[in-house]
């Protein structure tokens, strides 16, 4: 209890949002040809010693071949992707301020829509056929990509539609949690086309489409071949349980991703912050980190080598 309660572990999740953009902005800056130090001492007035100092000196203009913007597009995306990782971890909490904390982390990668699919579809579906962020045994990440974007983003809005139907209305409010999502991308990527114009679209692309991606990635690994049965007399899927998420203990990515790899218990234990997340026996085990898996996952014949034999011996064959 005293360290679910420890304020330190919850400012370091607030800090990286700050970060995040400013690395979006500062990347988007260098991608247009704009100097990022002086365009950002112009706009807040600052003038002599001070800019010429921080614009010349430290930060260089470069200019940039097309491939080189694009190389920087996807390392802008490699942050707004953990981006969406901290989005999951506020987007689970009670706190209002942290669940619009976690649609802004979520903008930059205009899949705000995660943010309801995951905690009311994803948590409810997970380990079923039902669910389009649970890859199959055999199916390879390149077969899984187009099932879960799509699935997701329709069982988010299907979601928030049944919601506003049962409040007799049609969805299309600022209330709506998909569309307020959505339109807080919009105003984003709008202010950033008319601060650097119409030249960075491109690499926008690849920074909303790999930063999501390595979402999907991480989704893919997490319950590949996982399948809860059906039980009773109903025929319901059995509750979820530690034996249905893999888990690793690899302490580097454990820090850098709030102990997602702890997946089990999170399952279990949706509100509980990232700082007590605990290791179960029974949960089957990755053989490396999620950065080495999602290079597995990028060769599918590999990672099936690697991954088939375990998910048949999770389940005694």
């Amino acid at each position: 209890e005293e360290l679910e309660n420890d304020r330190y572990y919850r400012r370091v999740v607030y800090l990286y949002l700050p970060m995040q953009f400013v690395i979006l902005l500062a990347g988007f800056a260098i991608i247009a040809g704009v100097n990022p130090v002086h365009w950002a001492t112009d706009l807040l007035g600052i003038t002599g010693w001070a800019s010429d100092t921080f614009g010349a000196d430290l930060v260089r203009q470069v200019d940039l071949t097309w491939y080189e913007k694009g190389f920087l597009a996807l390392s802008v995306a490699g942050v707004q992707g953990i981006g969406i990782n901290t989005a999951h971890e506020l987007g689970h909490k009670k706190e209002s301020v942290e669940r619009w904390l976690s649609k802004i982390a979520l903008a930059p990668t205009f899949y705000g829509h995660f943010y309801i699919e995951h905690n009311r579809g994803h948590h409810v579906r997970v380990a079923t056929p039902e669910d389009p962020a649970s890859s199959r045994l055999g199916e390879s990440f390149y077969a899984f990509w187009p099932r879960t974007v799509s699935g997701s983003l329709t069982s988010a809005w299907s979601l928030e539609a049944k919601r506003y139907k049962r409040k007799g209305t049609h969805p299309f409010h600022l209330g709506n949690d998909v569309v307020n999502a959505w339109l807080m991308s919009a105003a984003l990527y709008g202010t950033m086309f008319g601060l650097y114009g119409w030249s960075i679209a491109p690499y926008v692309l690849i920074t909303v489409v790999a930063g999501f991606s390595l979402l999907e990635i991480v989704n893919y690994l997490e319950h590949y071949g996982m399948l809860r049965q059906k039980v009773g007399e109903k025929q319901r899927y059995e509750r979820v349980l530690p034996m249905h998420s893999w888990n690793s203990n690899n302490i580097v990515t454990n820090i850098f991703l709030y102990h997602l790899q702890r997946h089990s218990d999170h399952h279990a234990n949706p509100t509980r912050r990232y700082q007590t997340l605990r290791d179960y026996e029974e949960s089957p085990v990755l053989p490396t980190g999620y950065a080495g898996m999602i290079v597995l996952a990028i060769v599918p014949a590999v990672w099936r080598r690697v991954m088939d034999p375990r998910v048949e011996a999770h389940f005694g064959g």
